[in-house]
């Protein structure tokens, strides 16, 4: 990432950077694992100030707007990355499912006013053979990039709003 980082102001007041909570889905925690593991590597490359990452594993999606609301309302995360893979099992509920989970996640970030950035993915057609697996490995480590960009930028910003 490029971009120049001014210092941040953090809500736990400290002068390092950032805190920052991940909280991933167990369910297919081999596909959803390298979105964290990007998260990760994409945050500890930026050139922002040294950031603190905390990671909080759930059964899953479901359970991820509860987890990222309690974390966001201690006050001791300045940001909430959620991270999950809602399959279609063949009754559509996948759909109830993540409509559920993706409204939550943004009253949540509405509600308490810390940003929640979302790699919760969807996909329409899911199957459990190779080929779909290694695609969405692939499509995790892309979407863990994306969410860590975008996290920083929003920090960033936010920060240049609040100066």
């Amino acid at each position: 990432m490029n971009q120049t980082h001014s210092q941040f102001s953090t809500k736990s007041g400290s002068a390092t950077g950032p805190r920052i909570a991940i909280v991933s889905a167990s369910w297919h925690r081999d596909i959803v694992a390298n979105a964290t593991t990007a998260i990760r590597a994409e945050l500890n490359q930026s050139n922002a100030p040294p950031l603190r990452l905390d990671h909080f594993e759930v059964p899953g999606a479901f359970e991820i707007p509860l987890h990222a609301q309690r974390l966001a309302r201690s006050g001791a995360y300045d940001a909430i990355i959620a991270c999950a893979l809602v399959v279609n099992g063949g009754i559509y509920r996948h759909e109830f499912v993540a409509s559920a989970v993706i409204d939550a996640l943004m009253r949540v970030q509405l509600d308490t006013d810390t940003p929640v950035f979302s790699a919760v993915l969807t996909p329409r057609d899911f199957h459990e053979h190779d080929e779909h697996r290694q695609f969405f490995a692939q499509h995790f480590v892309k979407k863990g990039r994306e969410a860590a960009q975008a996290c920083l930028q929003t920090l960033s910003s936010l920060q240049r709003l609040a100066s």
